[in-house]
């Protein structure tokens, strides 16, 4: 945060235009301020990590037959991303994809995906020929993603935050990009439900800064409320835009 010429501090917009927000109270009322809330998110964190670990351990013994019987394979799938302070952890999901699969077609996804000269739409799972059944219907309904309690319940994580970015991402970020690592990664955030994989990366990036801005308890309350339905919104689009191919069609 900066300081103006009163001693007091200040914020930008979150979108980073028009006048800075003045924030009137004294600098260490702000960063006791702060603190309080960093400290009742990771107890927030660790007690709903621990609670839902516990309830879904019978849920994730259906996820390990399920998997199997789908493909040969892991259940789990690890990936490296790059965390708060820019520090790399091992990130987990449901494996979703057929073993061996190369990562080359979702690098070659995030370079486009950056740049904004091209439309900036995401590679779509349904037509990534990677995926396995099972996983597809695991990435649409984000089952893939329980794994990372265990991430929040290490504090490489948290339940609401940016989406953690992998490296070759990360190469693409410039100036204010970085100031999204000042927090944990989250399983959700703002993109999560605010649009998901139709948003471009540069509007991913200008909604974790949003987010970074504006954080508080109350607004991860709300995204968290929002994303069970931002889910199942998600579900039911693919199931009406999957409608046409499945109707018979009439015959000549």
């Amino acid at each position: 945060m900066a300081v103006n010429d009163s001693g007091r501090g200040y914020s930008p917009t979150p979108r980073g235009t028009g006048e800075p927000r003045l924030d009137h109270r004294p600098i260490e009322a702000r960063k006791l301020g702060c603190l309080r809330e960093s400290c009742v998110k990771r107890v927030l964190d660790i007690a709903v990590a621990a609670t839902a670990l516990t309830f879904l351990a019978p849920f994730f013994g259906l996820l390990v037959l399920i998997v199997r019987l789908d493909s040969p394979g892991p259940t789990f799938f690890s990936q490296r991303r790059v965390g708060r302070h820019g520090i790399v952890f091992t990130l987990w999901k449901v494996r979703s994809m057929y073993e061996g699969s190369s990562q080359s077609l979702h690098h070659q996804a995030s370079v486009d995906w950056f740049d904004e000269r091209r439309n900036g739409r995401r590679y779509k799972s349904d037509v990534d020929p990677r995926v396995t059944r099972v996983g597809r219907f695991l990435r649409l309904s984000s089952f893939d993603e329980l794994p990372q309690l265990w991430n929040v319940l290490k504090g490489e994580m948290s339940l609401v935050g940016p989406r953690p970015v992998m490296d070759y991402e990360r190469c693409h970020f410039v100036g204010w990009h970085f100031e999204r690592e000042i927090v944990r990664p989250g399983i959700t955030g703002l993109w999560q439900v605010s649009g998901r994989d139709r948003l471009s990366a540069p509007e991913m990036l200008a909604l974790d800064l949003e987010y970074v801005r504006s954080r508080s308890f109350w607004l991860d309350m709300k995204i968290l409320a929002r994303t069970v339905p931002a889910v199942l919104g998600e579900l039911r689009s693919k199931r009406a835009s999957r409608e046409p191919e499945l109707r018979p069609q009439p015959r000549a």
